[in-house]
This record gives C-alpha cells, sequence and structure tokens, in this order.
C-alpha cells in the first residue's frame, strides 16, 4: 500500500510548523479556497494522522502538544469565517479542568484535537465548577460536556458535575466524556460518565461516536 501523500497545510501542521500553516491558510482563503475545504480536507486530516501517529508510538505528547498548536492557530483563522458563512460543526463540547484542579496541558491538548476533529468547543479553563459546567451545557440542547482531572483529590468533583446535570434535568440530553492521568474506565462507570480516554485521538474518536 503506498504511504498517504497529505497536502502542504495538513503536513506543516503534522511537523507541528505554525508558522509554515499560518502561511499556507492565508494563501488557500487568498486563493478562494472556502474555509469549509480547509478544515474538511486540510487540517481534520492531519490531525487524524496525528492521533495514528500517536497510537502507533512514532508521536509522543510533545509532537501532540505543538502539531495541536499549529492546528488551533489555525482555526482561529478560519473560525470566524466559519460563523460567518453559516456552517455548522458536527458537534458542540464544553471541556474543563475539574474543580480544585488547576492542570491544564492534557485539557488543552484534547481541546485542541476535538476542534480539529470538527466541534464547536468551549474551554472553560481550569478549576471548574459543576455550576459553570452545567451552565454552558444549557446554552445548546445536546452538549457534550468533558471533564478531566489530574489529582485524586478532585476527581470526585467530576460525580458531582454529573449529578447537577441529572438535578437539572441535562443528562439525558448531554453525554459526558472523563479522562485524565489518574482516571480509569472504571471510575467513568462508577459515576455515571458515558464514556472516558485516556488519550487525545481517542477523546475525539469517542465524542463523534456521541454525535
Amino acid at each position: 500500500m503506498s504511504e498517504q501523500v497529505f497536502s502542504l497545510l495538513s503536513q506543516n501542521v503534522i511537523d507541528g510548523d505554525t508558522g509554515a500553516a499560518l502561511n499556507e491558510v492565508n494563501q488557500l482563503i487568498e486563493t478562494g479556497v472556502l474555509p469549509q475545504i480547509i478544515m474538511d480536507e486540510h487540517l481534520i486530516p492531519a490531525m487524524e494522522e496525528v492521533g495514528r501517529l500517536f497510537e502507533a508510538n512514532e508521536y509522543f505528547v510533545p509532537e501532540l502538544l505543538i502539531s495541536a498548536r499549529a492546528m488551533q492557530e489555525s482555526m482561529k483563522i478560519l473560525n470566524p469565517l466559519l460563523k460567518n458563512s453559516g456552517v455548522e460543526k458536527i458537534g458542540r463540547i464544553v471541556i474543563g479542568t475539574v474543580q480544585g484542579d488547576f492542570h491544564d496541558i492534557g485539557k488543552n491538548l484534547v481541546a485542541s484535537m476535538l476542534e480539529g476533529g470538527g466541534f464547536e468547543v468551549i474551554d472553560l479553563g481550569v478549576d471548574v465548577s459543576p455550576e459553570k459546567f452545567v451552565a454552558a451545557a444549557k446554552e445548546r440542547e445536546g452538549t457534550i460536556v468533558a471533564m478531566s482531572a489530574l489529582l485524586t483529590t478532585t476527581m470526585p468533583q467530576m460525580k458531582k458535575v454529573i449529578e447537577k446535570l441529572e438535578n437539572d434535568g441535562l443528562r439525558t440530553t448531554s453525554k459526558v466524556l472523563v479522562g485524565g492521568a489518574p482516571v480509569t474506565d472504571e471510575f467513568a462507570r462508577q459515576i455515571g460518565a458515558d464514556g472516558y480516554s485516556d488519550n487525545a485521538s481517542a477523546a475525539v474518536t469517542l465524542a463523534k461516536s456521541f454525535v
């Protein structure tokens, strides 16, 4: 089987060359390529390849981060254009690190990969209370709630978010995705989450299955 050939923009993102990626995005826009095409045919395939390389142990977290940064900066150019053109994203996700936890590297990586996968991503940041998660989920029916915890002491906050979603009548319409170094699939099931992922690439695949 022949090796897949990527566009210049896709390869820039795969290589984590942010400057070259931004130049290519601007050139494509100037030549009349639609923002949706740039995302669908260049950025998304790039991030899918990054995910494949990670799962094959050819890329590790540092490579993921620099590729995600190149994609994220590219999306900053495209997002206003996509919004103005009325293009619909494949789904909406609110993501954040739970209350009491200030770690954000893993959360930022997952957010970038999700955005590269075609989702509208609302990043709530770190130390996010259950009330903030639920308020963001209320803004649109069907919003996926993604939570990260890097401390065992903050993991119980995930259950509190799920309980508040239930109390506010949102649990039937909002899927819940959890992750983070101390989080396990067993813990996710115990607290009633819909899914667990131990890496950013798998999180995108799981989120896509929800929509």
